[in-house]
């Protein structure tokens, strides 16, 4: 996420919510005017999507998209804290009710200013069911969402009727109920402002978006780079150190790595799994090892009869069992990563390690009794379905082996060409039996590991998991009187994972990145992103 050096204030009791703007911090200075007339690539992959806030939820998407456009808040990069941006304030008495109040200034990139209506019709089109957007159910907290997106049906109304207009700088949001965490939430892609530019054509906007945020749309060469410049006029408390970023596509990571180290990449998303034992001492000070909030993990398509009942769960854990993932991480990805023992990643509020219980300990001979006890998997054969362009045929021909090994089941690979494609798959439902899926927060909160990927007809389930139970806990810890009550209830709702294994944990991610010579300045976030606006190209 974009930074800076900023005071802010969180005034918080049981009695009132308010998120107050402090002043600007001074702090670093940033780079002369020769150094933000220049732009710095970074290595991403081609978007599932067009460039639309509500429609993007995988990582070349949302990448592109956050530096685009800017909501009521981010997160601070050095510490994941809330921090106003387009928001002056954000106050409650009741984490049920919220009176927005916005910043004056703020415009969009074609000169249009960026009012409540900018974010209130944006929410309502988002979570509209006509519109199919794949993050219309991070809209579900607010009331009237079930008319504008019902479960079966035509929406019976095309606005939520918790969304108010008092006029351009205030606005008030009323949920269905109390979430002590919604402020959190607001942070992400999808609470974005549109301009009014975008209702007349969607589809062409999605290819040549305007949104307000610190960097401009240049333009976007498919399957090649995304361009962007630094907008002069940006309000928000991270001005741009640089000129613009360049998104460049990569159909391998050692491609991309290989351009790193010949100064034709300024900065690597992650090291291939090739070159983990040997980055280091070839970037030296500019080889990047940082904590992550993030986790890798094998999903199933549950929605494939074959992996359907009570007794399939056992089939789920016994293959868990049977992965070595200590011996996979110090070997095959040379101890770049920690073995997983729950579903929430280490580091964010709420990871409550071992929740996982024995199911993620290795022990080939419970995995063949747990797998014979399910019914055995469908035809004895498991494919993991991945993206080629990631650096992951390692890890999953690792875990196939040790699958194959220790319990007789066979196991492959089935590599899709790049994240597109895999993503295409997945969420279309054209895969059979298992796939990748990482998950790196969107916010600093378990509950992001967890109703978000997990709760029946989230926007990121892409298992077509359903539990009553663990929907019954999620809703409770919603409601909770408190953040740290919300938390511990969605540590509740974490155990019910276990026994049903909708994916299996495999390790927590750290990131293993470097960058060019020709940039400095560059550090990343527990999100995973450098801190784009504070990276300087040198003279």
């Amino acid at each position: 996420m974009p930074a800076a050096t900023r005071v802010r204030r969180a005034l918080i009791s049981a009695s009132t919510v308010t998120l107050l703007a402090g002043g600007c911090g001074s702090g670093g200075g940033g780079g002369s005017s020769a150094d933000a007339a220049k732009s710095f690539s970074y290595q991403v992959s081609e978007p599932q999507n067009p460039l639309q806030p509500a429609n993007s939820n995988e990582a070349g998407g949302s990448r592109i998209i956050l530096n685009l456009f800017k909501g009521l808040v981010d997160y601070d990069p050095h510490n994941a804290s809330l921090r106003l941006q387009v928001a002056d304030k954000i106050d409650s008495s009741d984490a049920q009710n919220f009176a927005v109040t916005l910043k004056s200034g703020w415009t969009f990139h074609d000169g249009t200013p960026v009012t409540s209506h900018s974010f209130v019709n944006a929410w309502n089109w988002a979570a509209n069911t006509a519109n199919n957007q794949i993050n219309s159910s991070w809209f579900s907290d607010i009331e009237g969402y079930k008319d504008v997106h019902p479960e079966s049906g035509t929406p019976t109304a095309t606005t939520m009727s918790g969304l108010t207009v008092t006029d351009d700088t205030h606005f008030t949001i009323k949920l269905n109920n109390k979430v002590s965490y919604f402020e959190y939430k607001l942070g992400y892609i999808a609470f974005s402002p549109l301009p009014e530019a975008f209702y007349g054509d969607p589809a062409g906007f999605g290819q040549k978006p305007v949104g307000n945020g610190p960097y401009q749309f240049v333009s976007w060469d498919h399957n090649s780079q995304v361009v962007t410049k630094s907008y002069p006029g940006y309000k928000g408390v991270d001005k741009p150190k640089n000129g613009g970023v360049v998104f460049k596509m990569y159909t391998t990571a050692e491609a991309a790595y290989a351009d790193l180290q010949s100064n034709n990449l300024d900065v690597l998303d992650q090291v291939p799994p090739s070159a983990l034992a040997s980055y280091r001492s070839d970037l030296g000070s500019r080889a990047v090892d940082a904590p992550q909030g993030g986790i890798q993990n094998i999903g199933f398509t549950l929605y494939q009869p074959e992996w359907q009942g009570a007794n399939t769960a056992k089939v789920r854990q016994g293959l868990s069992m049977a992965i070595d993932r200590d011996s996979i991480t110090k070997t095959v990805l040379q101890g770049s990563r920690a073995p997983a023992s729950a579903w929430t990643a280490e580091g964010v509020q709420g990871y409550k390690a071992g929740t996982c219980g024995d199911f993620c300990t290795f022990d080939p001979a419970r995995a063949k009794q747990l797998i014979t006890e399910g019914g055995g998997v469908p035809g004895n054969s498991l494919t993991i379905t991945y993206n080629a362009d990631g650096g992951h045929k390692e890890w999953v021909d690792a875990v196939c082996n040790s699958i194959r090994q220790n319990t007789g089941v066979e196991c492959a690979g089935d590599p899709k060409t790049d994240f597109k494609t895999a993503r295409t798959a997945i969420t279309g439902h054209t895969i059979n039996g298992a796939f990748r899926t990482g998950w790196i927060q969107d916010y600093p909160l378990n509950v992001n590991f967890l109703a978000d990927v997990y709760r029946t007809g989230a926007a990121s389930n892409d298992f077509g998991y359903s539990s009553p139970q663990f929907d019954e806990l999620a809703n409770q810890a919603d409601q909770a009187a408190t953040l740290q009550d919300t938390i511990t209830g969605y540590q509740q709702a974490e155990a019910v994972l276990a026994q049903d294994m909708p994916a299996i944990p495999l390790w927590y991610y750290r990131k293993n990145s470097g960058y060019s010579t020709k940039v400095q300045n560059v550090i990343f976030d527990s999100f995973g992103n450098p801190a784009w606006t504070q990276v300087e190209v040198k003279s």
